[in-house]
């Protein structure tokens, strides 16, 4: 499992490089291989909607060929906004793994808290805090540098 938020990490890693939010994802199928990962890219999309896990939802899907993910699993490195646990939600993913928590903007533990609402057809498992203090780190170092500029 560490290995999965570790690629997660590095493609956070790429975001950061590309002065992205720093948020990178990862859809792993039910026998554990990796089908897809993906970094924030609204930047350089101009695109509001291509958060990493938004974007990693899309290729997963393209991928196997269905608008579904069922069994799989998606490991994030910060807590999904409300539109991104939709997605989750709507792709049918089981487990949702996620690295830092996101008091701000989080839509899975804070805020919307997407996945509580009767509305909510479908609820993965939701494991939050998973190697936490390395999405944290790369999250604090990344808008610190924005602050000095």
């Amino acid at each position: 499992m560490r290995d999965f938020m570790s690629m997660a990490l590095r493609q956070a890693e790429v975001a950061a490089r590309n002065v992205e939010v720093p948020v990178g994802a990862i859809v792993v199928s039910p026998d554990g291989r990796v089908v897809s990962s993906a970094h924030n890219e609204v930047v350089a999309r101009s695109d509001p909607t291509a958060h990493a896990e938004i974007l990693a939802i899309r290729r997963a899907c393209r991928q196997i060929g269905s608008e579904r993910l069922p069994g799989h699993s998606i490991f994030v490195t910060l807590e999904p906004c409300a539109m991104c646990a939709s997605a989750i939600s709507q792709a049918r993913l089981g487990r949702l793994y996620f690295g830092a928590y996101d008091a701000k903007s989080g839509g899975v533990e804070h805020g919307p808290r997407v996945f509580a609402h009767r509305q909510c057809h479908f609820r993965p498992e939701v494991y939050g805090g998973f190697s936490e203090g390395g999405s944290e780190a790369l999250l604090k170092a990344f808008f610190s540098e924005r602050r000095r500029k």
